[in-house]
């Protein structure tokens, strides 16, 4: 089974004040880190879904293991982001792991996990479902329609999951920041 990986790294960071996919954690970037837990995860194609400061990002991550997608919408919202991700998949793929670049819990463990069932399958934290989440290719149409700022999280309502220790931690505030500092690094 091929088993892509769309890692959504578009938005500006407005919280944080500075582009958290460039934020170091244990000697990697954010971006880096998920790109490296993607391909642990033997995800193959890993899709980088850039917008906000794309230049910036390209110059300071190494990103040579990717397929790196700009969405000119990226203000839009998560959907348009998930939606030019899918569109970069190509027909050779059997389904593909949505994820973000700012949760240091996620393990390439994990997204072996959420793969395994071949059916939709989100990660659970915090008394809630998201991404990463597991979707087979007959599913790409619907991530392809999504626009603004809905996420995957409206077809993860009914899905299997997969418990994700530490998931409720995404890096959006220097709070954040620095509490993944104290526990990751």
């Amino acid at each position: 089974m091929r088993v892509a990986a769309v890692i959504l790294a578009a938005g500006s960071s407005r919280r944080l004040g500075s582009p958290k996919q460039l934020i170091r954690l244990q000697g990697e970037t954010l971006l880096e880190r998920a790109v490296r837990v993607a391909c642990e995860a033997g995800c193959q194609p890993v899709i980088v879904v850039l917008g906000s400061s794309a230049e910036l990002i390209r110059e300071s991550c190494p990103l040579r293991e990717t397929v790196i997608v700009v969405n000119e919408r990226w203000n839009e919202g998560m959907g348009t982001s998930i939606s030019a991700g899918v569109a970069g998949l190509q027909d050779d793929v059997d389904g593909c792991i949505v994820m973000t670049c700012d949760m240091p819990a996620v393990s390439a463990e994990h997204l072996g996990d959420l793969m395994r069932s071949g059916e939709i399958t989100a990660s659970r934290y915090a008394e809630r479902r998201g991404v990463p989440a597991y979707f087979p290719k007959d599913r790409f149409s619907l991530l392809a329609e999504l626009q603004g700022d809905t996420g995957a999280r409206t077809f993860l309502k009914d899905v299997r999951t997969v418990e994700l220790s530490g998931g409720e931690l995404d890096v959006d505030t220097i709070e954040d920041m620095t509490r993944a500092l104290e526990l990751f690094d």
